[in-house]
């Protein structure tokens, strides 16, 4: 069979360029939308040996794919999905000296030889055959391959390159996080998956695949909204032309989020994971064991204190107006008054961005920080809604002298 990547010249944007200007809607008032992330890819584990792999390389606990998941209901279970194979896991590969490398959502398949495989058309994996599907970042997928094979050495885990096969999703938007199902029999249950038998629409959508293909809540946070792979030569439920939108789009959701996606918005090699608040997004395990790059994890966290982190960002004129002015990425943060460095830009799109900034700095007050070699953009922290109280405090003198 031959697999193909929908077409995105059929997608309509919700949102131009310049969407920040007074013409266009904000994103929360707008949706919800769906896109396919072609910045994505997907890699599959399977073999007897796959958590075992996985569980001494990545900063999750990969264990949790072999438990029962009791009265956790992540996304909604069809009849064709195991309720082992409910929950999604975000997760993240770092060097030995605890930095990042990559970052991955992991997925089981169901584990039955009476269920169908991905294409529907013939038996499954073995009973005893786990099978996950990771989805990555495309622009680092042959090097994440490589260095996963360079650390198999005797297991028994086959690591393969499905990016052809299968597609990655996003679906988000308005108060979609707001009406995720907590239960099959919720009557928003049809909205994120295959087979729904209450929402009328739901239930065409999903119509055509009995495999169990199903978008799931994003394990991040929920305000991200739903997640999914799907094969590539299938629309995803739900997915009408007039919710289907451009990548940026989603892009834009996440800078107001406050959320780093990838190894270009997570710098590979350099970023210390705490700082892009991994562990506010369920990326890390501090009690799963050992894991390649664990030791700085595990002693940044027990200090205590993360004097800098990735904060959203917006960027003003001088009359307080958001700009749709060119700023590039590492761009200097500084403060206008004493001229110090108080952080980088690490992403930007319009007049939004995300920044690494020191919080002592971050917070001091409005019109405190400005681009460095552009003294007329002013930059806007933002205060993400998700972050626990405590990080707020950190940048306190109190906080910072304990």
């Amino acid at each position: 069979m031959k697999f193909f990547k929908p077409s995105i010249r059929s997608l309509r944007p919700i949102f131009k360029t310049n969407r920040f200007s007074s013409q266009k809607p904000h994103l929360d008032d707008v949706g919800p939308m769906a896109s396919l992330l072609k910045t994505r890819s997907v890699v599959r584990f399977r073999g007897p040996d796959t958590i075992k792999f996985l569980q001494g390389l990545l900063t999750n606990d990969v264990r949790r794919f072999g438990e029962p998941v009791g009265d956790e209901k992540s996304s909604l279970v069809t009849p064709n999905l195991p309720a082992s194979s409910a929950r999604p896991l975000y997760t993240a590969m770092l060097t030995p000296q605890g930095r990042f490398l990559y970052d991955m959502f992991l997925y089981e398949l169901p584990r039955t030889s009476e269920k169908l495989d991905p294409s529907g058309s013939r038996p499954g994996p073995k009973q005893d055959e786990v099978v996950l599907l990771a989805d990555v970042d495309c622009s680092v997928l042959d090097e994440l391959v490589e260095t996963l094979k360079k650390y198999r050495l005797r297991s028994k885990v086959d690591i393969e390159n499905v990016g052809e096969e299968f597609s990655c999703w996003q679906r988000y938007g308005v108060d979609l996080h707001k009406r995720a199902p907590s239960s099959v029999e919720d009557s928003e249950a049809a909205s994120v998956g295959w087979g729904g038998t209450i929402d009328p629409t739901g239930s065409s959508s999903s119509q055509g695949n009995s495999s169990g293909w199903q978008w799931h809540k994003d394990p991040r946070l929920d305000c991200l909204g739903f997640r999914g792979i799907f094969p590539s030569n299938v629309i995803p439920p739900m997915v009408e032309a007039d919710t289907e939108t451009l990548e940026e789009n989603y892009l834009l959701w996440r800078l107001e989020k406050g959320v780093a996606e990838g190894s270009i918005e997570i710098p590979k090699g350099e970023a210390i994971p705490l700082e892009y608040n991994l562990a506010g997004l369920n990326a890390i395990s501090f009690d799963k064991g050992c894991y390649v790059g664990q030791e700085l994890i595990a002693r940044s966290h027990h200090r205590g204190v993360i004097r800098k982190r990735l904060l959203p960002l917006k960027f003003l004129n001088e009359s307080g107006k958001e700009v749709e002015q060119t700023v590039a990425p590492s761009s200097e943060v500084i403060a206008l008054k004493s001229g110090k460095k108080a952080g980088t830009v690490t992403t930007a799109l319009g007049s939004r961005g995300l920044g690494l900034l020191r919080l002592e700095e971050a917070f001091k007050g409005s019109g405190n920080l400005v681009i460095k070699g552009q003294e007329d953009m002013k930059v806007e922290p933002v205060r993400p809604e998700w972050w626990p109280t405590e990080w707020f405090l950190e940048h306190e003198p109190h906080q910072a002298a304990g």
